[in-house]
């Protein structure tokens, strides 16, 4: 089995759909209350009711520019179709959703291939708080478990927290840790877990980098600079660089995306705590706006919660 070949598997396992139908009850509850309300006494698909829409998406947290794109074409659909009932607009959303979707998340992931990069390099960025231990975590467990070698970077040194929730996470799921002193330079940290990465012979390295958004240009040099010496190693790397958001905090999310995409060369995004929020929308605005695969979804607390993003499961299960 190929790496990340594991994920392909998840479209049979029933547990994995369980999860995803659980970890959006809270935005399906929402969503379909406020659609409910906003077609109240209608009969047709009309102005009142696209306005009435409108206002549900954006406060869902899909983003006013996305809203406006899916209304759009909801409203070209009336036009055409003429008189379309109410009862008809769950099945219009949900088909424009799945369009949008299939346009922005172009790679289909269960049949994506990394290639042959060995070790394949992962760089985490993403603000403190996110999520973003606790993803690389949950992502070297699901690595592990299909006996592929994972080492972690500790290149957040500027927290000893960070530094020692990765080691917990290298106990708890049984991979090697490289780590240094607190105030070290990450790029240090860096080199050193690639070099002992190709020295052992080992599948992927997963590094974490610090959490700050002090400054754009401030991060952007240090980013920078990781990536530079990561390259001394291995020319190719970073193979991925991973961007993890909270979806349960809705257009910070967007800002922080924003800021990272400027920053660095962002190619993956990882989306957590789905199953605390009802802003699950914001996994269908930031893949609209930034044009970056969504690749990670995060629906529970369990090991096995973090789920590769599958764009047909994630709207069956939000319209479900």
């Amino acid at each position: 089995m190929g790496l990340f070949d594991f994920f392909k598997k998840k479209e049979t396992e029933p547990e994995a759909q369980v999860a995803l139908d659980k970890g959006l009850e809270k935005t399906k509850e929402g969503f379909f209350s406020k659609i409910t309300k906003a077609v109240a006494g209608k009969s047709t698909i009309d102005d009142d009711v696209l306005d009435n829409l409108e206002e549900v998406l954006v406060t869902s947290d899909v983003g006013v520019n996305t809203t406006l794109k899916i209304i759009d074409r909801i409203q070209q659909r009336v036009t055409k179709d003429k008189y379309l009932s109410t009862t008809e607009l769950n099945h219009l959303l949900r088909d424009e959703i799945q369009l949008l979707l299939a346009e922005n998340n172009s790679n289909d992931f269960r049949q994506f291939e990394y290639g042959q990069h060995k070790p394949y390099v992962i760089m985490v960025v993403g603000v403190n708080g996110v999520g973003k231990t606790t993803t690389i975590g949950k992502l070297a467990h699901k690595l592990k478990a299909e006996n592929l070698k994972v080492v972690l970077g500790a290149a957040d040194t500027f927290r000893a927290a960070a530094v020692e929730q990765i080691k917990l996470w290298g106990e708890r799921v049984g991979v090697r840790v490289v780590a240094q002193a607190m105030g070290s330079d990450p790029a240090s940290v860096a080199y050193d877990t690639l070099q002992s990465a190709v020295a052992n012979g080992e599948d992927v390295v997963i590094i974490d980098t610090a959490g700050r958004l002090h400054n754009k240009i401030g991060l952007m040099n240090e980013l920078g600079k990781i990536k530079n010496v990561m390259e001394k190693v291995i020319p190719s790397a970073p193979h991925e660089i991973l961007l993890v958001l909270d979806g349960s905090t809705g257009q910070n999310a967007f800002e922080q995306c924003k800021q990272f995409t400027e920053a660095t060369d962002v190619n993956a995004l990882a989306i957590t705590k789905l199953d605390g929020t009802a802003k699950g929308g914001v996994v269908i605005g930031i893949s609209d706006q930034f044009k970056i695969p969504v690749k990670y979804i995060g629906v529970g607390e369990s090991m096995n919660d973090l789920q590769l993003f599958d764009k047909k499961a994630f709207v069956d299960s939000l319209f479900k």
